[in-house]
């Protein structure tokens, strides 16, 4: 099983919430307005950087983890939207 960590802008969470529904993922947890450095720039929800992040996680199986990456790729490609992924292998204990 693999842990796919996203992060988007908050601005493009919901899209990227649609994207993951349609794909067949059946869960996520979410962390709003994550406040950051990037290659973007800062992201610190405050009045002279007003942009923050959202972070999604979800674990999918291995297989799984590579389409629903090329689907996110393509959305980005048509979207323009820098959303950044990261998955690492994770076993389930329970």
């Amino acid at each position: 099983m693999r842990m796919l960590m996203m992060v988007v802008d908050d601005g493009k969470k919901e899209e990227l919430e649609v994207l993951l529904r349609k794909s067949g993922v059946t869960g996520w947890t979410e962390i709003a307005g994550a406040s950051g450095m990037g290659t973007t720039g800062p992201r610190l929800g405050s009045a002279a950087f007003p942009k923050t992040s959202a972070v999604l996680f979800t674990i999918v199986e291995d297989e799984r983890a590579r389409t629903l990456t090329d689907e996110i790729k393509t959305y980005c490609v048509e979207c323009g939207e820098r959303l950044r992924i990261v998955s690492w292998a994770v076993e389930e204990l329970l």
